[in-house]
């Protein structure tokens, strides 16, 4: 893609797709338990589901592969960090749906991934 709007605007809406789906379709049980826990699988799981997810988006749209599994695997590492600082946070805060601090905690997660997603169209911007 020549464009390089075109292209960020469309590797952002496959990103962004991408995280609707992995993060509220496709968690399982396992990845929703312990969260607070660094060793987890299912939170390894569950970042490794983004990771792929985006690197498919990446090559989808022509970047290539090396540099794809780069960023797919730096996200990993980044993503599950998120997780895990989200999971410490709420365990020891205790705060559930009906508090405000849940939301802001929920809120400050999403705002990481989303500028996660920015550093890395912006990485393999063409």
């Amino acid at each position: 893609m020549a464009d390089p709007i075109l292209f960020a605007l469309a590797l952002l809406f496959l990103l962004q797709t991408k995280h609707l789906f992995a993060d509220f379709y496709l968690q399982t049980p396992r990845m929703l338990r312990d969260r607070s826990r660094y060793v987890h699988v299912g939170r390894l799981q569950h970042a490794g589901l983004h990771a792929v997810g985006s690197l498919i988006a990446m090559v989808l749209l022509g970047v290539p592969v090396a540099l794809a599994l780069t960023v797919a695997l730096i996200e990993w590492v980044v993503h599950f960090h998120i997780d895990w600082a989200k999971g410490r946070w709420s365990d020891h805060t205790g705060h559930g749906p009906a508090q405000a601090g849940y939301w802001r905690a929920f809120g400050v997660d999403q705002a990481l991934h989303q500028w996660t997603y920015l550093v890395m169209v912006w990485a393999v911007l063409p």
